[in-house]
């Protein structure tokens, strides 16, 4: 019997597929990284019987990285990311070993079914699947064929079962066009974002953004914002005139009409009209037109349409509607969300679709009279030869989907049953006056088939005032002619629905990044998103946006990027060299690099227009130790150290407060310490700006505070203040607090476990000593005497914080309130306390040793 392994994109959509193949009878099993399960049954496939397994990957198995040194900023020049700075493929996420539980559920394999979802990325991850399982999977005999791909754009028994009896295979040229536009990102966005971000926070303190990020596709799409931005301040009103005629048709009535001229911007011509008009005492019917006008039903449903609707109807952001379009998907209610098609193929069960619809109260009848008298054909579309459109497959309730869950799922619907739904027809009636020599018009609508609007009641022919019945010749009194003064007003900032059809016609983005590039420049803090969800750009990525077009206008116009994408779509048809596309675009970009850095000049005016000075900004904290001055300390993010006479930064932890230690100073170069703690409930710890920046062991790395500090005698030190080995993760070292009296605790240097133990004692030092049972170190605590837990009130005791019965009670394992990207592993929630926890079961001692501290460090660190 052969083995067959499935893998589909995401665990929930491993489940339904296994779930629909195996009709229920399947048999379910946590994987090795227990983020993925594993679904088995026995079946057939291709005419013989078969042990399927069923288990899946989360998103990407692999991204793309430069190797080791070329991720330094410090280290590295920027220009050689275009071309000598090697890359390699990285697990994307390391703690779920991926590869590792795709070798170990692959091997002994015959054949291999690929349920990635149907689009560019997920032919690329199926490329990552294959490289993973192949090398451990059964050899072929001879040329049997053992790589199928499944193509599907539903989560229905119908679809998924027609995949299965249809098999293709994955699409190489698609995955290599994705794998060009990591490439392409990966070292145009790090070159320049890497030296503009170093440049700038080198000389201004208020920038207020950690990254001064650029990217081929995010710099254009702030472009727009700040294309309007410029179009409202330079924006000048101007006044102007509108002749306004009410008619009297019947004694109670008046009717409001247009002027055909429709403004002028001249006083006194348009007091010339008013005069000549006012001669008139009667307006005189000129026509009568009736025309019978449709309005379409909407087109199908594709992915930037309903990116539009959500943000301007629904009030949601593109990024977080794409989320929940997702979540519909993988539960089986909508179609596959990321579609660039507005045409239902000739096939496609519309009726079958409809019929799901039939019982929901909010459009049964609609639905039932559809299926009674016969839908309509939606209107031909755009086929982009990827996905049908957006549809609902099965039924749902608003108890079910709840909140913006539901929100998007009833606009799909209600769009799907719009496009298989009659036009809207109205009758247009037109009447043409003349009051004197000039001419006006009044426009009548009326409704004779509702169509589609009767589901879509948004898009209605609003209701007006019905017209007088009339003919050509009559005459109607004149109620009152008035000149209106009115003033031309500036276009409003644009709304992510607006920025969204400029992405799109422009080519920026796909229909799946369009959202993260909206995204990202609200994060990167170059706009906000103000009410109505307009996007207003801040004084950044004003100041951004005109330096790129002073120095090289082609960096933020769409231009460019869309021709790169273009050449993207021709890798994916097999159209076009990928070798040659990335090297071609890679030189256009290394050439307008080395112009942008050589020209940065230009920007840097503008920034000084905007932006403070380093010198000038921030107040002074701590004693630089060259010059011994106050240096500043500038909160703005990245928060830093800098000293004006000595014209140096000096970066700190993020994320936390900073405050001066006390006046104590490093025993190495002078500086005085500053303290950086997350809050009262999480971790602090003391660091010397100078060692933070320059660190002075070859054991240590940039970013070490002194609790990871290796000096031997340093009071501050790892080697005088670390405890024990951490009871979460591996390399972490539980380090005193000594600051953090009366409810002391200590803290590992690496992940965000925190021990408080002691609470009310007056004093607690690191002993020399060591335990005699998991070489800890022993701890001397001393209490007041009306404050002592101690037995029989004693006020002092040594003892190991792991092993000693005396302090088993009095300690208690907690995580920081607070995570800081320096701070890794420990995301357990286990509480832990007492005996055996100074060591690891099978793991490493602690290596600190009484006799010789620097002996232990060694050992501890090689």
């Amino acid at each position: 019997m052969r083995t067959v392994l499935m893998v589909a994109e995401k665990p929930s959509l491993a489940q339904s597929i296994a779930k629909i193949l195996s009709r229920g009878n399947m048999s379910s099993r946590k994987g090795l990284n227990s983020a993925c399960s594993v679904h088995e049954y026995t079946g057939s496939f291709l005419g013989q019987s078969a042990h399927f397994k069923m288990t899946s990957v989360c998103g990407h198995v692999m991204t793309l990285d430069f190797i080791g040194k070329y991720n330094s900023w410090d280290k590295v020049d920027p220009a050689e990311l275009f071309s000598k700075a090697p890359t390699e493929k990285k697990e994307a996420n390391p703690k779920l070993t991926m590869v590792k539980f795709l070798q170990v559920e692959g091997r002994g394999c015959d054949c291999i079914v690929l349920w990635l979802d149907c689009d560019k990325e997920g032919e690329n991850i199926c490329f990552e699947v294959l490289d993973a399982v192949l090398p451990v999977m059964n050899k072929p005999r001879g040329t049997e064929r053992t790589i199928y791909r499944a193509k599907f754009s539903s989560i229905t028994d119908t679809d998924i079962c027609n995949a299965m009896n249809h098999l293709g295979e994955p699409n190489r040229n698609e995955a290599l066009s994705v794998d060009a536009r990591q490439e392409l990102d990966l070292r145009i966005g790090c070159a320049f974002t890497r030296f503009q971000t170093k440049y700038f926070q080198g000389k201004y303190g208020n920038l207020d953004s950690s990254l001064i990020s650029f990217g081929p596709c995010q710099t254009p799409t702030l472009g727009f914002c700040v294309e309007r931005h410029d179009k409202i301040q330079s924006f000048k009103p101007e006044t102007y005139w509108v002749l306004q005629a009410k008619v009297n048709p019947e004694k109670e009535s008046s009717l409001t009409l247009d002027w055909d001229r429709v403004r002028v911007f001249d006083r006194e011509v348009a007091q010339m009209f008013l005069n000549i008009t006012k001669m008139a005492k009667e307006a005189k019917v000129e026509s009568v037109s009736k025309k019978e006008k449709v309005k379409q039903r909407p087109l199908a449903l594709n992915t930037v349409e309903m990116l539009r609707v959500a943000s301007a109807a629904l009030g949601m952001g593109p990024q977080h509607a794409m989320q929940i379009a997702e979540r519909l998907y993988t539960q089986g209610y909508i179609s596959y969300p990321r579609t660039e098609t507005t045409h239902y193929p000739e096939n496609f069960d519309l009726k079958g679709c409809l019929r799901q619809q039939a019982n929901n109260p909010y459009w049964a009848e609609t639905v039932k009279a559809l299926l009674s008298e016969g839908i309509n054909r939606p209107r031909k579309g755009h086929d982009a030869g990827d996905h049908p459109p957006i549809t609902p497959m099965r039924a749902a309730t608003e108890a079910e989907l709840g909140g913006d869950g539901w929100r998007l799922y009833e606009y799909i619907t209600r769009h799907f049953i719009a496009t298989v739904s009659a036009d809207c027809k109205y009758l247009q009636t037109t009447i043409s006056f003349s009051i004197g020599p000039e001419r006006f018009t009044c426009v009548g609508k009326v409704v004779t088939s509702p169509g589609f609007t009767e589901i879509m009641p948004w898009q209605s022919i609003p209701l007006e005032e019905s017209l007088p019945h009339c003919e050509k010749g009559d005459l109607f009194p004149i109620g009152e002619i008035k000149l209106l003064e009115k003033q031309t007003s500036p276009p409003d900032y644009l709304t992510e629905a607006e920025l969204i059809t400029l992405m799109e016609k422009h080519g920026i983005g796909t229909d799946a990044s369009i959202p993260v590039h909206i995204n990202n420049i609200c994060q990167r803090n170059y706009v906000t998103v103000e009410s109505g969800r307009r996007l207003k750009p801040t004084n950044l990525g004003i100041v951004l946006v005109h330096g790129y077009y002073k120095i090289d206008a082609e960096l933020v116009l769409p231009t460019i990027r869309s021709a790169v994408e273009k050449q993207l779509n021709l890798i994916a048809l097999g159209k076009a060299n990928y070798h040659q596309v990335l090297e071609h675009t890679l030189d256009i970009f290394k050439r307008k690099f080395h112009y942008f850095v050589d020209s940065i000049a230009g920007m840097d005016e503008l920034m000084e227009v905007s932006f403070s000075p380093l010198a000038a900004t921030g107040k002074p904290l701590s004693r630089c130790g060259k010059c011994h001055r106050f240096m500043k300390y500038i909160q703005a993010k990245p928060s830093r150290l800098h000293c004006s006479h000595c014209d140096d930064t000096y970066s700190l932890p993020q994320n936390g407060t900073i405050k001066l230690y006390k006046e104590l100073r490093c025993p190495l170069d002078d500086f005085e310490l500053v303290l950086w703690s997350s809050g009262s409930r999480g971790k602090s710890y003391p660091l010397c700006p100078y060692c933070y920046n320059h660190p002075p062991f070859r054991d240590m790395k940039k970013g070490m505070g002194c609790n990871e500090c290796t000096h031997p005698t340093c009071q501050h030190s790892l080697s005088m203040l670390g405890i024990g080995q951490c009871v979460e993760c591996e390399n972490g070292v539980l380090v005193l607090d000594s600051t953090s009296g009366p409810k002391w605790k200590m803290a590992c240097n690496k992940c965000n476990v925190v021990v408080h133990f002691f609470e009310n004692a007056h004093k607690v030092r690191v002993s020399p000593e060591t335990c005699e049972l998991c070489e800890a170190a022993l701890v001397d605590v001393d209490f007041n005497k009306a404050k002592s837990p101690l037995p029989g009130d004693e006020t002092q005791h040594s003892g190991c914080v792991f092993c000693d019965p005396v302090f088993q009670d009095l300690v208690e394992l907690k995580h920081a309130a607070m995570r800081h990207p320096m701070h890794r592993g420990g995301q357990g929630k286990r509480q832990g306390r007492g005996r055996g926890k100074g060591r690891r079961p099978g793991g490493r001692l602690n290596p600190k040793k009484p006799k010789d501290k620097m002996a232990a460090l060694a050992a501890y660190f090689v």
